[in-house]
């Protein structure tokens, strides 16, 4: 039997770490119908962040970052995860899952889009073009003015804005910091968020059921981070990047599964219109670095 090639693997790991994303948060949605937000992000927190401790003290991925602007960025995408998480979540507890995974298919779109305003990275008419034309995909999904648009949907279009910043800072980052010193630092974070959160509101009981979705959630979110890392190190990054869009087909599947929830047809085809003009993106970008490493050297 042949191995896997790099390309493969890499394919097969990123579509594992977006489903295991998006399991942790069909999970988190089923949690917060018994769980107040700050609490349940408490819990679920400190789950996470105690794990990540051990697994890098396991793997000697815990390392203090020495260069001040390492640790400028670390705090900026810390911060900008917390707020992320407050918005996704606060989202989460109010929209069909499928709807809410949809709008977020804009991050490659933003990101893109913020690098050419943020780090001057030269952006042709055909990336913009795909930009605009994704971002009305967004609007066919969130519709404003309408009856289904309401302050979560804004909370959600917030999420894709601070993690946008999130993603920027960690480009900005040395590669001699460890992703485990990262991914632990930013899960403290979430969790001291959730703690002084919950101190100011009442706790509700906790249930086997309640601790198990929690369990599983900070569970399936350590395999979503592993494997991001892993997703990252192996293959061609233009072919591995559009099996993020599985996170996509996973909450569709869960939604309906879990809640019952199926997305109308003006949201199917903004998530379809998100993903493609993504892909294209994508795309577009690996075409782009490729002739430029083939360029003749002046």
């Amino acid at each position: 039997m042949n191995a896997l090639s790099d390309n493969t693997r890499g394919a097969l790991y990123m579509t594992i770490c977006m489903v295991a994303f998006t399991i942790n948060d069909a999970f988190m949605k089923a949690v917060l119908g018994d769980l107040p937000l700050f609490q349940a992000l408490a819990l679920r927190g400190v789950f996470t962040s105690g794990m990540l401790l051990g697994l890098a003290i396991y793997m000697r991925g815990l390392k203090w970052p020495r260069l001040a602007l390492d640790r400028w960025l670390i705090a900026l995408r810390t911060a900008a995860e917390v707020a992320g998480a407050f918005l996704f979540m606060s989202a989460l507890s109010q929209m069909p899952l499928a709807n809410l995974s949809a709008i977020m298919q804009v991050m490659p779109l933003a990101v893109t889009l913020a690098s050419a305003l943020v780090f001057k990275e030269p952006l042709g008419w055909r990336r913009l073009s795909a930009i605009a034309i994704g971002f009305v995909g967004v609007l066919l999904i969130v519709r404003p003015g309408t009856e289904g648009f309401n302050v979560y949907s804004i909370y959600a279009l917030g999420s894709v804005a601070v993690v946008t910043v999130r993603d920027l800072a960690a480009r900005g980052l040395s590669s001699e910091v460890p992703s485990l010193t990262v991914a632990w630092i930013t899960a403290s974070g979430v969790a001291l968020m959730g703690v002084v959160g919950a101190g100011f509101t009442d706790w509700a009981p906790i249930s086997a059921t309640d601790l198990f979705w929690l369990g599983g959630a900070s569970g399936f979110v350590i395999v979503g981070y592993l494997f991001s890392v892993m997703s990252m190190r192996v293959g061609e990054i233009g072919f591995i990047a559009p099996f993020r869009y599985s996170s996509l087909i996973a909450a569709l599947i869960l939604g309906f599964l879990f809640f019952g929830e199926w997305p109308g047809p003006l949201t199917l085809l903004g998530a379809l219109i998100v993903a493609a003009t993504g892909v294209f993106t994508l795309y577009r970008e690996q075409k782009i670095l490729r002739a430029r490493k083939w360029m003749p050297v002046p």
